[in-house]
């Protein structure tokens, strides 16, 4: 599939009318949409609700919150030539082992997969079973391969205290340590949500509850910095926010760098994580409203933590769910989930130059075979391609389809 993205100029900063015509004619040239895989809500799982990550190798994984035998699935995506090998590698079975992965993945140090599931486990929480996290990987006395004979462990079962309930739908992050950190949400004790960290011993894993929220707790994963300071999106002060966790001593501190008070002006709702540029500057973005109404994309300044609106979207409570991805040359690519030319959702990119920001609208879903309602990161590999899900469209017997995996090529 063919496409012309279309190109906007951000409202901030100069950016001459030759800049924007030269840029316009480099993106008119053609890419393509390719849907690299259709769900069926069979044995590969449906509805696709977290964005992939990528090996060195170039194979993509990611999971399925629903479908398999029920509990949902995690997949392999491989490229064999021109066409990609789907294969099913773990369906989870609702009870012990977890239910419903809703976060993206991380790959380990030792090359196996983690993330975490938001019921499942065995543990009762307000709204029913609290969630795990886990591992996948080959079988330590058989393969030393992530892509074969792959076992999943359970390596923390949630409670509603002190393991803070639910874990979120934002994905974990490792420090140098090998040492996991995530949120949770709400739940017992922990009324808003927690960080934790989970740190491997020689009797496995451990979960240390690092900080509950007060009030307003986080609504994404996290990253972490060169000195293992970790950010993420929060409440604020109810309209959104982004916060920083940072080492202090032999403990941590909570830092909340910024508030969002102008939802007109500002945005609402921080719903996806933040990203980190190699300065220290965070980028986050907002569900809805901005100058725009769908949302935006904004910059807080390292070190001062001044906010800059970098773009307000276009739509109507449909913006991003997932954090941007920035590429080696400095631009910034993302999905909403219901807005575009069909308010299905789209894939966009920020470029800067001139001192503003170019937004350039990739792709618009349809929700039809090219799936609908991406909820996903957008992941790059080393030449420029494009991958994510769609939890929508696609086919399958799913109410409004089992939802799809795309890729798009410049």
């Amino acid at each position: 599939m063919l496409f012309t993205p279309r190109i906007s100029r951000s409202t901030i900063g100069p950016i001459t009318a030759c800049v924007v015509l030269c840029l316009s004619a480099l993106a008119a040239q053609a890419q393509t949409f390719t849907v690299l895989h259709t769900f069926t809500g069979l044995n590969d799982g449906a509805v696709p609700e977290a964005g992939l990550i990528t090996d060195r190798a170039g194979n993509l994984y990611g999971t399925a919150s629903v479908g398999g035998v029920g509990c949902g699935t995690v997949f392999e995506l491989k490229s064999s030539g021109p066409s990609w090998l789907f294969t099913p590698l773990y369906a989870f079975k609702g009870g012990s082992d977890g239910c419903k992965p809703q976060a993206r993945m991380v790959i380990g140090p030792n090359g196996v997969l983690y993330g975490t599931t938001v019921s499942g486990g065995g543990n009762f929480c307000y709204y029913g079973t609290c969630g795990t996290a886990f591992q996948l990987g080959p079988s330590p006395t058989i393969c030393k391969s992530v892509s074969c004979n792959l076992v999943e462990t359970v390596i923390h079962r949630f409670a509603p205290t002190p393991a803070m309930g639910n874990p979120a739908n934002g994905p974990m992050v490792f420090d140098q340590a090998g040492n996991l950190y995530g949120v949770s949400g709400g739940q017992g004790a922990y009324y808003f949500g927690g960080i934790y960290e989970l740190s491997r011993g020689n009797d496995g894993w451990t979960l240390e509850a690092l900080y509950n929220f007060p009030n307003g707790g986080a609504t994404s994963g996290l990253v972490a910095d060169a000195a293992g300071n970790l950010y993420g999106s929060d409440e604020g002060a109810g309209y959104g926010g982004v916060f920083q966790f940072a080492h202090s001593g032999a403990g941590w501190r909570m830092n909340q760098l910024f508030s969002i008070v102008d939802i007109l002006g500002d945005g609402y709702l921080t719903q996806a994580g933040v990203t980190l540029d190699n300065a220290g500057n965070v980028y986050a973005t907002t569900l809805a409203y901005g100058p725009n109404g769908g949302g935006t994309v904004f910059e807080l300044s390292a070190g001062t933590w001044n906010f800059s609106l970098v773009y307000g979207l276009s739509g109507n409570f449909g913006g991003p769910q997932e954090s941007l991805t920035m590429d080696a040359a400095g631009n910034l690519y993302g999905t909403t989930t219901g807005d575009g030319a069909y308010n299905q959702g789209n894939v966009f990119k920020l470029t800067p130059f001139g001192g503003g920001w170019l937004y350039t609208d990739l792709y618009d879903f349809t929700g039809e075979s090219d799936g609908g309602a991406p909820v996903s990161n957008v992941v790059i590999d080393a030449q420029g391609n494009l991958y994510g899900t769609a939890s929508a469209g696609g086919a399958g017997g799913c109410n409004h389809g089992c939802g799809t995996v795309w890729m798009i090529k410049p």
